[in-house]
């Protein structure tokens, strides 16, 4: 499921939503999870920043009808996966010190460039007091720890794996041709008539019989650049074969520079093109973009990973959800 997939690569931010146990909050169970509980409260809890969210940004309150049920229910998806991973990260006994508590709000500090006033404020926006906000880290805290333990750890990509991506991929990392194209254009209505095709055909191939005589593509080009009907000329400028329409794609490909193709009829009306210049660009080699190519397949498999390890942890659990209004 989709929204798995986005709790869990944040996993321990929806987690610090779960309201810790104890508060005293009795409300509506929504759902069990082995031996502990959902409720409406913590389901409202954790809808309340996105919905606040939307009123900041002049939006409605919160979605109407279907809308809300469907975001409720995947907040409830949600909440089930925060609460069985919390009891991972019992099971496992994961603890973390003050130390690391401290030293995660100064690196959140030093990243987002944020004193100790802004700070504050951040926190009294939140709705969050000190000793929650630090009791809300440490559970991102050991979230992050359980899942490096549990599935990034068992993570591998090898150097025959990025390698047989780079060469897979080669549009990609490798070189590319580029096209520096001219073209001459007679412009047609979608409703053109018989005639209307006939005479732009005609203006081009006595376009054609100027290059052929001796004419450069330039010259021709420049001689209509200005003109409101008929044959029109232009400098296209540079395009990989790629950006092209599949038509043109089609009859640009196999050309070489200094090449003119024939008439060819395209959604626009009539075209004549001329290649004028090949650019082939370098490639990035395999030893640039090792680390780029090793990130994105590990980042890959751990998404992989985590969803396999959710639902490995649901299939294991009770879990028994009473329908949410």
């Amino acid at each position: 499921m989709e929204v798995v997939v986005k709790v869990m690569l944040g996993v321990a931010l929806l987690l610090c939503a779960v309201p810790a146990a104890g508060t005293g909050v009795v409300d509506r169970i929504v759902a069990v999870v082995n031996e502990d509980v959902i409720t409406q409260h913590d389901v409202d809890q954790t809808l309340r920043p996105y919905l606040e969210n939307i009123k900041r940004q002049g939006g409605r309150a919160e979605p109407q009808g279907q809308s809300i049920a469907r975001l409720r229910r995947e907040v409830v998806e949600s909440l089930i996966d925060a609460k069985l991973t919390e009891q991972e990260v019992k099971r496992h006994n994961i603890t973390v010190t003050e130390e690391e508590i401290d030293q995660h709000i100064a690196q959140l500090k030093k990243t987002h460039r944020i004193g100790d006033e802004e700070f504050r404020a951040m926190m009294r926006e939140q709705g969050l007091s000190l000793e929650e906000y630090r009791r809300d880290i440490k559970g991102l805290i050991q979230r992050t720890k359980l899942v490096n333990r549990e599935v990034r750890s068992r993570v591998v990509v090898t150097q025959d794996e990025i390698t047989a991506y780079y060469e897979q991929n080669l549009a990609k990392y490798g070189g590319s041709r580029q096209y520096h194209l001219w073209n001459l254009l007679a412009r047609l209505p979608p409703d053109a008539t018989a005639s209307q095709r006939e005479a732009a055909q005609a203006e081009l191939k006595a376009a054609l019989s100027g290059l052929r005589a001796g004419r450069s593509f330039e010259e021709i080009a420049r001689l209509h650049a200005d003109r409101v009907e008929g044959v029109q000329g232009a400098d296209l400028g540079l395009f990989r074969v790629e950006d092209l329409t599949p038509r043109l794609r089609e009859v640009v490909r196999p050309m070489k520079a200094g090449e003119v193709s024939e008439v060819v009829e395209t959604e626009f009306g009539y075209q004549v093109l001329f290649v004028q210049e090949l650019q082939d660009a370098p490639g990035r080699p395999l030893s640039e973009v090792e680390a780029e190519i090793m990130d994105l397949l590990y980042r890959e498999r751990v998404d992989a990973r985590i969803k396999a390890w959710l639902s490995d942890l649901r299939r294991r659990a009770h879990i028994k959800i009473i329908e949410t209004k």
